[in-house]
């Protein structure tokens, strides 16, 4: 009889929430597929002997003692596809990595592979086996036998408290309350029902419940079985963690460094429920379960959520966020204008706003973006409405952007009304003719800077013509307010401007934009051009690099398409890939454009300045926003994204004629370059109530991590049209490793109270990502032809003379970095580990085999060395002497790399300063060649490319450097707490691994 369990909330499904009921259906056993090192699957029975001493299989032709595996002689329970044998070619597609597990057993460390039906069955037996080989030697304590568990007794203590009348029994609804007081955010007919049939069960039916069936019914309604499983496989001391298993999880799973014991305390004493186990310093399900969910354990980084970078760079370094048309709360045809979508738009660390001034009917200026002549707002109402709240949520300067539309007389008024209410906070003071670039925003904190057209030098008058921008226009063509035609032959509007209005502009002055090479050679730092969607999508797509150069020393600002009558968003994406610092967004409109623009912007502080990629902002440097692959000198990364389960989803909006079923699916997407953007999608949860198990792994590689966003949504799978649930963003450089929840969000962008998504984050360097390698042993896997970064010729010979010189560096660093990389791979292969995992995680894996063997072969880590040698005395089994030999790779090419780093980044950087030596001469040396048109773009690019790749790959070379001597640090640091590591005084000091590489002379 084929018997499974489920993880899943449905009442009448079995429920796996303590070890005991593991082991329970490991005793009744059920099917599993048997994999053979010839690929082939076989099906047969698994089940756990009644005695818990050895798991047997049948049928099979050997006989009955030999078909089974003695739990004293597992060293280690690996999930996933984690040996030679589930990794081969001819299985990897056959069945999902949550479905396999390997039993690794024997003095031979012999791996039994095992394929089942769903991951449920899998954590079953894992969490059962794991169990049962740390503490065989006693029976697990079933629920209600023996003595009473550090949770049995805390919940009992609950209801005691409960029970006011001290008569046993609670009111059923005082239950219910309860129940939903420990963990809010559960339904309370969820809660009900369980009663109703545990009541039903027991044959005790009333309005009243005893102790044992509260626990009961807590235990069975409150133990999410994913964290179960999780605390059963770090803890070393039956179903808590102590405070060195804590330690263990926070720093090889979380990534936290400098975890203490007291910290571990301090955690303990926060989340652990019950009296018994703070004293103990034990942290049980309930305890971690809390802690998980908690904000100490947000997947959000908290050194973002303060202002984190560095805000001295000039003010076009910055994205800033911008806001289009704030005042409106609905569309752009039909809305209506609004005074509070102003303080939304600051609320939200918001730091441009346009205000479009139009005659007013009492004299005075009026702002209103609808096509109904009623809905205005006074400019007076506007201003101080700014004035109060410009720098609640930022201190960094306010940018407003004025398109005037109004007469020169109410100009004045204008004028007069920002002086006088916004006084000191305006910045007046004329831009620094000597400087080359705008000031930055730490220079001009608490500044409001007003960004406008302004009269020419040689206009005496109190007011003059200047161009007119397009933007505004749209709008006066459906007010009837057009009184002014274009001039003949396509020309710029003329409009008029008062000289008041025109002294505000100071730092952002708007002008027309002709094209790049005008700028060039003739824009000013302090003058700015708008760009409508189209124009700006046209030069993102045409001449993506110009546009990169160009808002290298000028603000740029994209305003929306005329024709979004429906106030809809364009993607910030497509022109935050150029360097656009100013996409003006319209705040009103929910979805995924303003999901993407609030996720990003979250990042430093929320502070509505955030500083871009140093590939963008370096005078010289090649970077293509078109790119289909890596870029020079940009690190890739990998993202490993388990996506594990959902908890408390709520409905998507309106379904209520679609009764109570939810069959939910999560999304998860990239948006950045091009190169990066991708959409992964989980397998549909069906049945399963508000929280659904996906427990299913995506993967992502990331080319240029400092753009991209990482969006997850929720979505409901139905074949009408799937139905939004709720989503969240965070950018890349924001996101902690580890085991995380994801605070889900309504589509307007406001948290969904206790709606979360339960998830792991690992990312790695690309190469760690172990792509082709999917045999696993090194012997067996086909060679990759290595890819070499070369430099490019520009065509000027004494310029590349001093690039080629860099050529032989070049490949060296690659080598260095590569063969590292590669015996990384090998080694954590060889111990079980994915690519994702950490040096620590390696070093304890190798010490639990060796320390769960009785006959242990004596294996110790040499700490006295600083690169510390696994040396093995007397015979050891081939598994774990392939494990040796691929350690003892790994050592010796981090020892190369660590040895030799200094002179080969040296080397680089020399070449990368002469070659800089000659970009003062460039435009001198390009004359004297003849270079002009397509060999001169293509020189200055070739150029721009190889001080990219020059400084790109030197800056790899330092970082890896650091990982290695970090990778060292792991090792003496695991090797001394596991029990392995002999000599352990020399270990290194952290502080070594942050020594910076300086150029070395020749």
């Amino acid at each position: 009889k084929k018997k499974t369990v489920s993880f899943s909330s449905m009442p009448n499904d079995r429920k796996i929430n303590s070890t005991a009921a593991c082991i329970s259906l490991m005793l009744e056993g059920c099917e599993l597929k048997k994999v053979r090192s010839n690929s082939r699957m076989y099906s047969r029975f698994f089940v756990l002997d009644a005695d818990l001493r050895s798991v047997r299989w049948e049928p099979s032709k050997k006989d009955s003692e030999k078909a089974k595996i003695e739990i004293k002689s597992v060293k280690e329970v690996r999930v996933g596809k984690k040996t030679p044998v589930l990794r081969s070619n001819g299985l990897s597609d056959q069945f999902p990595d949550e479905c396999a597990f390997s039993i690794i057993y024997g003095d031979n460390y012999e791996s039994l592979d095992l394929v089942a039906s769903s991951a449920d069955v899998v954590s079953a037996w894992v969490m059962g086996l794991r169990y049962l080989v740390s503490y065989g030697k006693h029976s697990p304590e079933a629920p209600g036998t023996g003595h009473p568990s550090l949770r049995t007794s805390w919940i009992s203590s609950v209801f005691d408290l409960a029970d006011l009348e001290k008569s046993g029994r609670i009111p059923v609804s005082r239950a219910v309350q309860l129940i939903k007081a420990l963990n809010p955010g559960m339904k309370t007919s969820t809660i009900e029902l369980k009663f109703k049939e545990l009541q039903k069960a027991s044959e005790r039916p009333g309005t009243e419940v005893a102790c044992d069936l509260f626990v009961e019914a807590y235990c069975e309604l409150c133990t999410r079985p994913e964290i179960f499983f999780l605390l059963v496989q770090f803890s070393s001391n039956k179903e808590y963690l102590g405070v060195k298993d804590l330690l263990i999880f926070l720093e090889v799973e979380q990534g936290m460094e400098g975890v203490t014991e007291e910290k571990c305390l301090e955690i303990i004493s926060k989340y652990e429920p019950s009296k018994e186990g703070r004293e103990k310093g034990y942290l049980a399900i309930d305890g971690f379960t809390r802690y998980l969910l908690s904000a100490d354990c947000s997947i959000f980084d908290p050194q973002h959520r303060k202002v984190c970078q560095d805000m001295a760079q000039p003010l076009s370094h910055y994205y800033i966020s911008s806001a289009h048309s704030a005042c409106l709360l609905e569309d752009n045809f039909w809305g209506r204008s609004d005074i509070s979508g102003y303080i939304s738009a600051l609320g939200l660390g918001c730091r441009s706003i346009e205000l479009v001034l139009w005659d007013g009917p009492e004299g005075e200026p009026v702002v209103y973006t609808s096509p109904s002549a009623a809905s205005c707002v006074p400019f007076r109402a506007v201003v101080g409405l700014i004035d109060q709240h410009a720098f609640t949520a930022s201190a960094y300067p306010l940018i407003l952007c004025l398109v005037v539309r109004c007469s020169a007389p109410q100009q004045r008024l204008a004028a007069q009304c920002l002086r006088k209410t916004l006084g000191e906070k305006l910045y007046l003071e004329p831009p620094n003719p000597v400087a080359s670039y705008l000031p930055s925003p730490e220079e001009l904190k608490g500044r409001i800077l007003i960004k406008g057209k302004k009269l020419p030098p040689t206009c005496e008058d109190s007011e003059g013509e200047v161009s007119d921008e397009e933007e505004g226009w749209e709008l006066a063509r459906r007010l009837g307010q057009e009184d002014r035609e274009a001039p003949e032959g396509g020309g710029l509007r003329r409009v008029r401007l008062s000289r008041e209005l025109s002294e505000l502009v100071s730092l952002c002055q708007a002008v027309p934009f002709q094209d790049f090479e005008s700028s060039r050679r003739g824009q000013r730092y302090w003058e700015m051009c708008s760009f409508s969607e189209v124009e700006a999508g046209r030069f993102a797509n045409e001449c993506p690099a110009e546009l990169v150069s160009y808002n290298k020393r000028f603000l740029s600002r994209i305003y929306p398409s005329p024709m979004r009558i429906d106030a809809s968003n364009m993607n910030p994406q497509d022109f935050w890939k150029c360097g656009c610092q100013m996409v003006a967004m319209n705040y009103q409109t929910p979805g995924l454009m303003m999901d993407l623009n609030a996720g990003w912007f979250r990042q430093n502080g929320a502070c509505g300045y955030v500083l871009r990629p140093a590939i963008m902002r370096e005078e010289v440097s090649y970077f293509s926003a078109n790119a289909k692959d890596s870029l020079p000198g940009v690190p890739a990364q990998l993202l490993h994204l388990k996506v594990i389960s959902g908890q408390n989803l709520p409905k998507p909006k309106g379904s209520g004629a679609k009764g109570e079923v939810v069959e939910p699916y999560v999304c998860a997407e990239i948006h950045g370059i091009p190169a990066d953007c991708a959409e992964h999608r989980t397998k549909t949860a069906l049945q399963s109530g508000d929280n659904p198990i996906f427990d299913e792994s995506l993967e992502f590689q990331i080319n240029l991590p400092e753009l991209a966003v990482l969006r997850f949504v929720v979505l409901d799978d139905d074949y009408i049209g799937d139905e939004f649930i709720a989503q969240y963003t965070i950018p890349f450089e924001c996101l902690q490793p580890g085991y995380r929840h994801v605070p889900l969000q309504s589509l307007a962008g406001e948290p969904l109270p206790h709606a979360t998504l339960f998830v792991h984050v690992a990312i790695t360097d690309r190469r760690g990502g172990g792509k082709g390698h999917r045999r696993g042993l090194a012997g067996r896997r086909g060679r990759r032809v290595r890819e070499y970064t070369s430099t490019k010729a520009t065509g000027i010979k004494a310029i590349d003379e001093v690039f080629r010189t860099a050529t032989q560096p070049l490949r060296e660093a690659t080598d260095l970095r590569e063969n590292v990389q590669n015996a990384l791979v090998s080694f954590k292969e060889l111990c079980g580990l994915t690519p994702a995992a950490n040096m620590k995680q390696c070093i304890l894996t190798v010490s639990t085999w060796l320390l769960h063997s009785d006959s242990a072969p004596s294996v110790t880590l040499n700490l006295a060395e600083q690169y510390p040698p696994m040396e093995a005395q007397g015979p050891i089994p081939d598994l774990l002497r392939k494990v040796l030999t691929a350690y003892e790779t790994m050592i010796q090419t981090s020892r190369t790399l660590i040895e030799s780093a200094d002179a080969v980044y040296g080397k680089l950087i020399q070449a990368q300063q002469a070659g800089m030596d000659f970009h003062k001469e460039l435009h001198r040396i390009e004359t004297k060649e003849g270079l002009r048109g397509r060999k001169l773009q293509k020189a200055l690019e070739s150029f721009a490319w190889n001080i990219t790749v020059l400084k790109g790959q030197a800056d790899l070379l330092k970082h890896a450097k650091a990982e290695a001597l970090d990778n060292l640090w792991q090792i003496h640091n695991a090797g001394q707490s596991c029990g392995i590591g002999r000599n352990g005084s020399a270990s290194p000091e952290p502080s070594r691994l942050q020594a910076p590489l300086e150029p070395i002379p020749e």
